[in-house]
């Protein structure tokens, strides 16, 4: 019954929401909580930032689009910014169609549909409430009923502007129905929907020969023209049009620039002068947030096209590229999996994320800073540190193309690519290499890819399996040097003592013969050097860890194999040199002794237990890992 009972309490909230009363009782809530006049573009802007916003390292992260959309904070940061904060402060950004464009399955539509999503959401909200004139098929704004010549006088006692024409249908209501009393007519609150097509609407091209204006701004009912005796009888329009049922939300064009023209025109007054022509009628007001999506061959097209130069001004474009980010990319294709009916199918460590390196890679363009390739450039795009390379570096390699990340590999390639492995695999369980053998069998098959593309985008298979190579020996260091957690705590401590000895200039006692000896310059440069510290930068990493040992003693904790992320992959590093012929030999062994066999059961319970393997996935690295060690 639990489905049941939120249902019921679902209908028992929509009705407690629910209110209607006069014009008269609106003003009042209008006195009250003046955010119920708002505009649809404030009400959008309200709605992004009562979800949250977040800085961090100087950019804003709006939380609206936290769990949906990943790797796009820049360009998520630049719509808000540069479009719809402006709008909601009545400026003219408003009066333009908001056009995102960007290559395929790189977010747009989702973008859309979060949009629409959320201002039903926020509708049901008090901040986000909505009231029109009931009974209105437009869900018109109640304030249109103040006439013109007191709205100077409305706006100095309320502060609220007010914008449009009452309609032609609620003029003659007004008269017909409450005889000219304003205070009377009869206000609700509405609920934005685009299922009832209540403040939302959708428009989609079809057949030109047969796709009728009527769509976008209603039409005649000849049913009730006998009745009426006029055709400019407003009670004889059916105002059902995506633009009407669209007023007061907003309103989305799928593949606006396929329109054909006549729909298009309609626009111009629309978004400039914010009404728009239907019917025998005068203009009809709306109010709403015009958006459209389009790729950019599309875009390029439309605008060398000199018939749509009215249509260029009118039109704010908004690039949506694709994510460069591996870290995020990883991301989606974790969402797009658990909304799959492939979520239960077991995906080892890293596959996907050598997916993400060969999309990412796709998506770059090559750098022309000198000393940065392509591989360096996507892991300081990822956030790495790289030694030598820092923030003012990474602005200028963004700066080298503005418009990088509108080409390459789409995610849905990916995951298509991936439920094929599953497919072909027949086990529940795949791990990176199947989804790169994947990957490359599907490029000959990818319609869209030219002969140089597809070269260039073997390379790059290629370059994210040298990728996962240095991941999988890393992971399986990890794996065995955790059977030797005690061989790597007292290769730990013996660095420290010496370490500790250097910095203050102290011997070290050997601890049987009793005599001083110097530090062992030997073995701290042999674990040092795994990790890249130089010659000249050994003094400052043995003093910072010398001041990262003092600050733990003073806080009374114990400095242990977890302190120090770096020294920990060092020592890792070491231990795993010194135990490479164990590995080497226990991995490619065909027929393993006792000793190995344990050895590897060891270490295939602790790549389950502690890395997110399964017994399958944790073998086939072994054997991989050997196969490599080997070569």
């Amino acid at each position: 019954m639990s489905i049941l009972n939120k249902i019921k309490n679902y209908r028992e909230e929509e009705n407690r929401l629910k209110w209607e009363g006069s014009f008269a009782d609106y003003l009042e809530i209008v006195k009250e909580r003046p955010e119920v006049a708002q505009t649809a573009h404030s009400r959008v802007y309200n709605m992004l930032k009562s979800a949250g916003v977040e800085e961090r390292d100087g950019q804003k992260m709006y939380h609206f689009f936290g769990e949906e959309i990943f790797g796009l904070e820049t360009a998520l940061e630049r719509l808000v910014e540069e479009y719809f904060h402006p709008a909601a402060k009545r400026l003219d950004v408003r009066k333009r169609i908001l056009l995102l464009m960007g290559p395929v399955s790189g977010g747009k539509s989702t973008i859309v549909t979060l949009l629409k999503r959320g201002l039903e959401r926020y509708s049901r909200t008090d901040s986000g409430a909505v009231y029109a004139i009931k009974g209105c098929p437009m869900h018109e704004d109640p304030l249109h009923l103040i006439p013109h010549h007191l709205r100077d006088t409305f706006y100095e006692e309320y502060g609220i502007r007010i914008e449009g024409s009452l309609s032609p249908l609620n003029t003659m209501r007004l008269e017909q129905e409450y005889d000219g009393r304003i205070e009377d007519v009869r206000i609700e609150r509405i609920f934005f929907s685009e299922d009832r097509r209540v403040g939302i609407g959708t428009f989609t091209p079809s057949d030109p020969k047969s796709q009728d204006i009527a769509d976008l701004t209603g039409s005649i009912d000849f049913s009730t023209i006998a009745q009426y005796g006029s055709e400019s009888d407003p009670r004889a329009y059916r105002f059902d049009g995506e633009l009407n049922k669209a007023n007061r939300g907003m309103m989305e064009f799928q593949e606006m620039l396929k329109l054909d023209e006549k729909f298009l025109w309609h626009l111009l007054s629309l978004t400039q002068e914010g009404n728009f022509k239907a019917g025998r009628f005068a203009l009809i007001s709306a109010d709403e947030l015009i958006v459209a999506h389009t790729n950019e061959t599309e875009y390029r097209t439309f605008i060398a096209n000199k018939k749509n130069e009215a249509l260029h001004s009118r039109i704010i474009v908004m690039p949506i590229p694709y994510n460069l980010k591996v870290s995020q990319e990883e991301r989606i294709y974790e969402k797009m999996i658990h909304d799959s009916d492939m979520a239960h199918v077991h995906i080892a460590p890293h596959a996907l994320k050598v997916a993400a390196i060969f999309s990412v890679l796709t998506r770059l363009e090559i750098p022309k800073k000198q000393g940065v390739d392509v591989v360096k450039k996507m892991r300081l795009y990822n956030g790495e540190s790289i030694e030598g390379y820092n923030e003012v570096d990474i602005e200028e390699l963004k700066k080298e193309y503005p418009n990088e990340g509108m080409q390459g590999i789409d995610p849905r390639y990916v995951i298509n690519r991936i439920s094929s492995a599953i497919i072909r695999k027949e086990v529940p369980s795949i791990n990176a290499l199947d989804v790169l053998r994947a990957l490359k069998d599907g490029l000959d098959q990818h319609a869209s890819i030219s002969e140089e593309d597809r070269k260039k985008f073997m390379n790059y298979i290629a370059v994210a399996r040298r990728e996962y190579d240095e991941i999988a020996k890393k992971e399986v260091q990890k794996a065995f040097v955790y059977s030797y957690e005690e061989s790597a705590k007292t290769l730990l401590n013996n660095y420290l003592d010496n370490v500790e000895a250097f910095c203050n200039k102290n011997k070290l006692r050997d601890p049987l013969t009793g005599e001083e000896m110097s530090p062992d310059e030997k073995l701290m440069r042999s674990i040092e050097e795994q990790i890249g510290v130089s010659e000249n930068a050994k003094k400052a990493f043995r003093e910072e860890i010398l001041i990262r040992l003092s600050a733990f003693a003073r806080k009374g904790k114990r400095f242990d194999y977890h302190s120090h992320d770096r020294l920990r992959e060092a020592i890792q590093k070491k231990l795993f040199a010194d135990l490479k012929d164990v590995v080497k030999i226990t991995t490619s062994s065909q027929t393993p002794d006792e000793a190995q066999l344990k050895k590897i059961n060891e270490v295939v319970a602790t790549l389950v237990d502690e890395h997110g393997y399964n017994t399958t996935s944790a073998n086939e690295l072994l054997r991989y890992v050997g196969s490599l060690l080997n070569r």
